[in-house]
């Protein structure tokens, strides 16, 4: 992973980023939608983490590629991921918006989903994050809303 700017300031609170980071180690269970899609935690730091798929005709739409959807489930993962590492224990979030690109169609890969917070102000922060296979890739901007615990 690429080392962080400046504008990721570490929370006081980390009971987040130190699960996230338990995940990625196998030492915590991953959340119940990375089993339901089947995708895995692989790489989290601080305002950063990675999410893999192995992309098989079990995701496959009517055409037979991958169905645009897993890889909407995956970059939003990716990128709840890496909020979720920079927010306080009493903090929670949902997203906002996404936006996915499809530049080319996929069929069996390894798939990974990158992002990282490019920006946060006190209630919204904005992600950046892209798809990448050997031979590809796309971005895959997100906008997610920072909403503070009771």
């Amino acid at each position: 992973m690429h080392s962080m700017t400046e504008a990721v300031r570490a929370p006081k609170t980390t009971q987040h980023l130190e699960q996230i980071r338990r995940m990625v180690a196998g030492e915590a269970p991953p959340p119940p939608v990375a089993e339901l899609i089947g995708f895995r935690l692989i790489e989290a730091d601080l305002g950063q983490a990675v999410v893999e798929l192995d992309a098989s005709a079990r995701y496959a739409n009517p055409m037979g590629t991958l169905h645009g959807g897993v890889l909407c489930d995956i970059a939003d993962a990716a990128i709840g991921c890496a909020l979720a590492s920079t927010v306080e224990d009493d903090e929670s979030f949902t997203s906002l918006d996404l936006t996915v690109k499809f530049f080319k169609p996929i069929w069996n890969a390894r798939i990974k989903a990158t992002a990282r917070l490019a920006r946060r102000t006190r209630t919204l922060a904005f992600l950046v994050g892209h798809h990448r296979r050997p031979t590809w890739a796309s971005q895959c901007p997100l906008r997610a809303g920072l909403l503070r615990g009771a």
